[in-house]
């Protein structure tokens, strides 16, 4: 039995059910949680975000998708997310306003805490200034914000707006969201998945983390040179 493409196929058609017992017997054969995801799931999600976008799917299927996804993630995250895992930067993660929508969210949260990112997810339905004003309160740098209608992906262009005026970087994604879009926004990154949404904020901070190692080191040379004269 090949449990990937099983997998794959039945959370397309939103088998809940089928999709547990498979993960199940799948891990016990030894078949990673990262693999499963990676291979099974996060394909199975794509094809619905395009079916979506293509107007061959519509809401109800998606949101049983969703929830055959949440299944899967409920099953898998033990194994994905290291609770001693070090933490390299905060994320405030959300649905846009007016989008009840949490597939890919959800997704890209445990995407981000196997990167080691602390994210704080403020849900669905989440206000833009709401998103500003989490990130001020726990000192994170990034707002990651998903919708998944062409009628609330506006609500991105409000929430960068608010983001510029607090110093804060913003990344975007969504089944209608685009880097063409991205530009006409402002927004900072644009992640075509969950994979490439943590690899980018991941991808930011360790960069961020490194040049501030470097500069603190060589400030500790500098007051050492000066000391020694």
């Amino acid at each position: 039995m090949n449990y990937l493409e099983e997998i794959e196929l039945y959370l397309q058609q939103g088998r809940a059910s089928k999709i547990k017992a498979l993960i199940a017997e799948a891990m016990e054969q030894q078949i990673p949680a990262n693999k499963i995801l990676l291979h099974a799931l996060m394909p199975a999600m794509a094809s619905i975000g395009r079916n979506f976008r293509d107007n061959k799917v519509f809401v109800p299927e998606v949101l049983i998708a969703g929830k055959a996804m949440n299944v899967a993630l409920d099953l898998l995250r033990p194994s994905l997310v290291k609770e001693d895992l070090p933490k390299i930067g905060k994320v405030v993660l959300g649905t846009v306003k007016g989008d009840l929508h949490d597939i890919g969210k959800n997704l890209v949260k445990i995407m981000m805490q196997g990167k080691g990112l602390e994210v704080f997810d403020l849900g669905v339905d989440v206000e833009a200034q709401s998103f500003v004003d989490e990130a001020e309160r726990v000192g994170a740098e990034v707002i990651a914000c998903s919708a998944l209608l062409t009628t609330t992906m506006h609500e991105m262009k409000q929430i960068v707006r608010l983001a510029k005026e607090k110093d804060k970087k913003v990344i975007i994604g969504g089944a209608p969201v685009s880097e063409k879009y991205r530009q006409h926004i402002g927004a900072d990154f644009y992640a075509g998945d969950a994979a490439e949404s943590a690899e980018l904020i991941a991808g930011y901070y360790n960069s961020k983390n490194t040049s501030a190692s470097i500069t603190k080191k060589n400030r500790m040379k500098d007051s050492a040179d000066k000391s020694a004269e």
